[in-house]
């Protein structure tokens, strides 16, 4: 097996773990966000107030991208269990 291989199925692994990881940090990004902006103005400094709407948020980003998720990681199994034959040289 080539190295380029190697570095290709890397970076292929590298970008799949981005795209998978995308919805749930975005989101917890954005109501973290939003709670610390809250927090701020109303210099309320719960630590629960902060944890427990990310929680929820998250949870629900997973419910809703989470079928997404699992199609496009299967997918990508199957592209790579495609490339076996061909990484070690059979055709």
């Amino acid at each position: 097996m080539e190295t380029t291989a190697v570095i290709d199925i890397a970076t292929l692994a590298l970008a799949m773990a981005a795209k998978l990881a995308a919805p749930v940090l975005i989101t917890s990004l954005v109501v973290g966000f939003a709670i610390s902006l809250v927090q701020s103005v109303t210099q309320i400094q719960e630590i629960t107030l902060s944890f427990v709407p990310k929680a929820v948020a998250v949870a629900v980003a997973l419910i809703v991208c989470g079928n997404w998720m699992i199609s496009e990681m299967v997918s990508f199994t199957h592209a790579m269990f495609e490339q076996i034959p061909t990484l070690l040289g059979g055709g």
